[in-house]
């Protein structure tokens, strides 16, 4: 039967080894960067904005993050470094064509591909979905692709 005193308990069975860490999943990851907000956690909506780390917010959650000042509420350690609305820049982006997304229906009987990315280069096309670099310019706020960037070389907005 089994504990009758007739069995011997093997190492294993006694010593318990270190817990496995569990590890995160890199498209899991990329989809939370790419769309949702860093601060409030839900879905990207226009207007977008990004602070000079590259997190994208929604720009009513970062107003609404500014305006609160309560002492008992502690900063959120995703917008700590952000003091002003002047700290962010909003995001000039430009629609996927090929991105169904919220157009056909609001029932959540449909399949999310998170792999289709919203928004997409202007200049080479690269989906922005989290597998390329992106990048902004701060004083316009346009999005381009890094690839877009190195090959070409100007120093003036390309748009």
């Amino acid at each position: 039967m089994g504990c009758d005193g007739g069995t011997i308990p093997k190492r294993h069975e006694l010593v318990k080894g270190p817990r496995k860490v569990e590890k995160v999943d890199k498209v899991a990851e990329l989809v939370a960067r790419w769309f949702y907000c860093a601060l409030s956690q839900e879905k990207l909506r226009r207007p977008i904005v990004a602070c000079e780390l590259g997190r994208l917010y929604n720009k009513d959650a970062i107003l609404e993050y500014l305006l609160d000042k309560s002492p008992d509420k502690s900063p959120m350690e995703s917008a700590a470094h952000i003091k002003s609305i002047k700290n962010v820049t909003e995001l000039q982006l430009v629609d996927n064509p090929a991105w169904a997304g919220d157009k056909e229906s609001i029932k959540g009987d449909k399949y999310d591909d998170l792999q289709a990315a919203r928004f997409i280069c202007p200049v080479v096309g690269l989906e922005m979905n989290g597998r390329h670099r992106f990048c902004f310019l701060r004083n316009c706020g346009c999005v381009f692709s890094e690839r877009a960037l190195k090959e070409i070389k100007a120093e003036v907005c390309h748009k």
